[in-house]
């Protein structure tokens, strides 16, 4: 896959049933509804897919099951799978990136390893070990708050990655400052950079894509919504654009105060997973929430083009 990838990359939750227990029938009904909604690209396991709280083996069947399904749709080599190989180690990251090689993947996606020292020459050391394992594009996640990190990465240390590691070719930009470092990073890492996607649910997808934003990485639950935004922004109807994003931007405003559970919820109320239940520890959603949630999609739903769930067997 040589051209640029671009537009909506959509981050699949990792579905368990009410008892905790990894659910890879809700997981491929999953990757199917974001196929049938329109998503450019696939993202996952990472961090709305709850990869910490995920084995070894979970994360390799994410990573079969991601593949394969983008393979049933007739999509392989078109909708690129990006697969997060984030670890503890290095070594960890690395196995995972040639795993997700292995399997078929198109890209990985990691933050640095979050067991590790975190300052820049450890971090340029772990980016190039990942570049030697995976033989595959890499994108760089620059969080805000990158578990052991603590800080995010900055944009002139980027930029040397960048321009030092070939396969260091993209970046997902969700840090503070966002802005800034978007248009800093394409400023000077040029050719090095094959481009930049926004995170934070899209709220900011606007801003980024006037600075040269080539798409954007958020949770699933309103892919089909999501996607058609990113079309009318690609065609140049910023008026169309704007509008449908308003009408989104409710469910994106609860998503950040409440995260995986409201990516989960929804997921459910759309009878695309069989359970809302999450590992990872967080708030939870009381009467008052649902009932919130409630009134945000019955008013978001006439923008749903995926209506009924879409299973595979």
């Amino acid at each position: 896959m040589t051209t640029q990838h671009r537009g909506l990359f959509a981050i699949p939750v990792t579905p368990f049933t009410d008892t905790g227990a990894f659910d890879e029938a809700s997981l491929r009904s999953t990757l199917a509804f974001c196929l049938e909604a329109g998503t450019h690209g696939i993202v996952t396991p990472v961090n709305a897919s709850e990869f910490s709280t995920l084995s070894t083996e979970e994360r390799h069947t994410v990573n079969r099951a991601t593949v394969e399904e983008i393979s049933r749709a007739g999509k392989k080599g078109i909708v690129p799978a990006v697969i997060g190989v984030c670890a503890e180690t290095t070594a960890e990251a690395v196995a995972y990136a040639r795993h997700a090689r292995d399997t078929g993947a198109d890209a990985v996606i990691s933050m640095p390893a979050y067991q590790e020292p975190t300052d820049e020459a450890h971090i340029f050391d772990f980016y190039v070990a990942l570049a030697e394992g995976a033989g595959l594009p890499i994108y760089i996640q620059n969080h805000e708050k990158t578990n052991g990190i603590g800080h995010p990465m900055s944009a002139d240390f980027i930029v040397r990655l960048c321009r030092e590691i070939e396969l260091v070719q993209y970046i997902k930009e969700e840090s503070q400052n966002t802005g800034f470092k978007i248009s800093h990073t394409i400023a000077n890492a040029g050719e090095h950079c094959r481009g930049i996607m926004g995170g934070k649910a899209g709220r900011y997808l606007f801003d980024e894509v006037r600075r040269g934003a080539c798409g954007t990485m958020p949770a699933c639950e309103s892919a089909d919504v999501h996607s058609q935004v990113w079309n009318l922004i690609d065609a140049g109807d910023l008026n169309g654009a704007r509008e449908l994003f308003n009408d989104l931007l409710p469910l994106l405003n609860i998503e950040a105060a409440f995260g995986t559970a409201i990516y989960k919820e929804v997921l459910y109320r759309r009878r695309i997973i069989a359970s809302p239940y999450k590992r990872l520890p967080g708030l939870t959603l009381d009467a008052h929430d649902h009932e919130e949630l409630e009134l945000i999609l019955n008013a978001l739903s006439p923008h749903f083009t995926v209506r009924t769930p879409v299973t595979r067997p």
